[in-house]
């Protein structure tokens, strides 16, 4: 969806129009899903922060300040949601993924694209569990969402610098992981 419909839409829903939430909603919700469901690993969590950030938005949507977009805002807040949620959990848990989900990856993602079955893929999600949160979000913005350091910098309130360190990191633990989880 482009700016000028997001910020249509808001501008709708703040004058009172729940049909313009309703597609703001529609067009963000597997985003916001799917976003969660990397970072959680597992659809229960992940459906509750959709379910958690679907509220703060009817809810904060006034206070939008129209200086990103709204897909930036949505990930921050998706973010924080899914870095609290494994905060309060303090519990790491291995996901398994459908043939849907690795469809999904295959598509968005360079890292994996010579990923070919199904237990390779289970391995690298096993691997991404094992990262640090802060690691696991700029690793998955940067290979599944294909978001520049600028982009994540906005969404993560984390510096370019930063942020380059921190997926540095978690490319070579990934790949050590991988190597070490193959053997």
């Amino acid at each position: 969806m482009d700016h000028e419909r997001e910020f249509k839409l808001i501008r709708e829903f703040l004058d009172g129009s729940e049909s313009a939430f309703n597609e703001i909603v529609r067009n963000y919700q597997k985003t916001i899903y799917w976003h969660a469901r990397k970072m959680l690993g597992n659809h229960i969590d992940a459906d509750d922060v959709t379910q958690e950030v679907i509220i703060i938005l009817y809810r904060k949507l006034s206070s939008f300040k129209f200086n990103s977009s709204l897909s930036t805002w949505i990930y921050r807040i998706t973010s924080n949601k899914c870095i609290n949620h494994i905060r309060s959990q303090k519990v790491r848990r291995f996901f398994s993924i459908d043939d849907d989900e690795a469809n999904e990856l295959r598509e968005n993602s360079d890292l994996i694209n010579d990923v070919e079955n199904k237990e390779k893929l289970e391995l690298l999600d096993n691997v991404l569990q094992k990262l640090p949160a802060k690691q696991r979000e700029v690793f998955i913005l940067r290979n599944y969402k294909e978001l520049s350091y600028e982009e994540i910098s906005e969404i993560s309130g984390k510096s370019v610098g930063g942020l380059k360190a921190n997926y540095f990191h978690a490319l070579r633990k990934v790949m050590e992981l991988m190597e070490n989880e193959k053997s």
